[in-house]
């Protein structure tokens, strides 16, 4: 199972790819690599920092999705009543936008670095966007 660095802010973090539970999502993420952009915190889904992506395309459907990640899954809006985005959660989490609640892609699952992972949501919020790549270990 491929293993993935997350450094988010001045955090680094530990993962892991869900080759089998989201196998499309994390090829088409793994197409994507290193993958860098900025975090800010949720509007509207609870203790989570997201990374709005636009109009960007990852050529994916639903798989392995879910409303509730839990803390340390990284999931992926593939886009359709709402803009892209990649959400990561670090406390309790219901996916949802102005347009209402939506499901993404689990396809990440944090394994290392843990202990810091509320801080970064924390810092996020009273302290605003943070970078955040994504690459191979």
């Amino acid at each position: 199972m491929p293993k993935l660095i997350v450094t988010a802010g001045p955090f680094s973090f530990e993962g892991k790819l869900e080759m089998e539970a989201a196998p499309k999502t994390c090829a088409a993420f793994l197409r994507q690599m290193p993958f860098v952009s900025k975090i800010v915190h949720v509007r509207w889904s609870g203790e989570g920092v997201w990374m709005p992506l636009g109009d960007l395309d990852f050529g994916v459907g639903y798989e392995n999705h879910t409303s509730y990640p839990a803390p340390g899954q990284i999931i992926l809006y593939p886009g359709g009543i709402s803009e892209t985005e990649i959400l990561l959660a670090y406390g309790g989490v219901h996916f949802a936008s102005k347009m209402g609640q939506l499901a993404g892609n689990h396809f990440i699952t944090l394994t290392g670095g843990l202990e810091n992972l509320y801080t970064l949501g924390r810092k996020t919020l009273w302290e605003g966007a943070q970078d955040i790549r994504f690459e191979m270990a």
